[in-house]
C-alpha cells in the first residue's frame, strides 16, 4: 500500500481495496444502516442543541431552556489564530483535528460503499489517514490559503458530481455482482484523496504544502 506520505505529501489516504465480496445485504440497506454511525459523528462533529419547555419553580412558564447535547467540531479558528502570532500549531488541537478527520473519513467510505466494514470510532480500519505535523508553519500563508485553493474548489465541485454518480452504479454493480468495479474504486478514492488534501491546506493549516492537481498518491 502507497500513501502520500510515500510520496512526500504531508496528507495522505489509503483505502484497501475490498478483495472479498462485499455484502449484498448491507449494501442495499446503506442508507439506513448508517444512520447510528453519523448520529455519532454528528455529536463531536459539532454542538447540537435541543429546546426544553422549562417550568421549573423560579421560572417562568413556557420559557425555553437549551441544552448542549454535543460539542466539539474541527478546531479552525484557534489554530488559525495561534500560528498567526506564535507560529505554532498546539499539538493537543492537531490530534483532536486529525481523529476526527479520521473518523468522518470512515463513515465517508462507508457511505461511498468502499467498505462495508462498520466505521469503527478509533481504529483505522481498511481507510488510512495521515497528516504529518507542522513544526514550523508560515505566519502569514494561512491569511490567503482559502484564496489560493479556489481552483481546487472549482475542480472538486465537478469531481464530487461524478464520485456521487460513481458510488450510485457501484451501488448496482455490488448488489449484482458483489465487489466494488475497481476503475471506480480508484476513482472514488482519488476524489477522496484531493479533497483530504485541500482540506487540510486551506481549512486545518496542516500544511504550507500547494495541493498536487491529481487523483492519485
Amino acid at each position: 500500500m502507497e500513501t502520500d506520505s510515500a510520496t512526500g505529501y504531508p496528507a495522505s489516504l489509503a483505502v484497501d481495496y475490498p478483495e472479498r465480496p462485499l455484502s449484498r445485504l448491507t449494501t442495499f440497506f446503506r442508507p439506513i444502516t448508517i444512520l447510528p454511525i453519523a448520529l455519532v459523528l454528528s455529536t463531536v462533529d459539532g454542538a447540537v442543541w435541543s429546546g426544553l419547555w422549562a417550568r421549573n419553580p423560579g421560572m417562568q412558564p413556557n420559557s425555553v431552556m437549551y441544552v448542549s447535547v454535543g460539542a466539539g467540531g474541527l478546531l479552525v479558528l484557534g489554530p488559525f489564530l495561534m500560528i498567526l502570532f506564535r507560529r505554532k500549531y498546539p499539538r493537543p488541537w492537531f490530534d483532536w483535528n486529525l481523529a476526527l478527520l479520521r473518523f468522518s473519513t470512515r463513515v465517508g467510505a462507508y457511505a461511498l460503499l468502499l467498505t462495508d466494514q462498520y466505521p469503527s470510532t478509533d481504529s483505522d480500519q481498511a481507510v488510512h489517514v495521515e497528516l504529518r505535523y507542522p513544526d514550523n508553519p508560515n505566519r502569514w500563508l494561512p491569511i490567503v490559503k482559502w484564496l489560493l485553493a479556489v481552483p481546487h474548489y472549482i475542480i472538486l465541485f465537478f469531481l464530487h458530481i461524478g464520485m456521487v454518480v460513481s458510488a450510485i452504479i457501484a451501488w448496482f454493480a455490488i448488489l449484482i455482482t458483489g465487489r466494488y468495479p475497481r476503475p471506480l474504486f480508484d476513482y472514488v478514492v482519488g476524489v477522496q484523496r484531493w479533497t483530504i488534501r485541500v482540506f487540510a491546506y486551506a481549512v486545518l493549516l496542516a500544511t504550507d504544502s500547494y495541493p498536487p492537481f491529481r487523483l492519485s498518491v
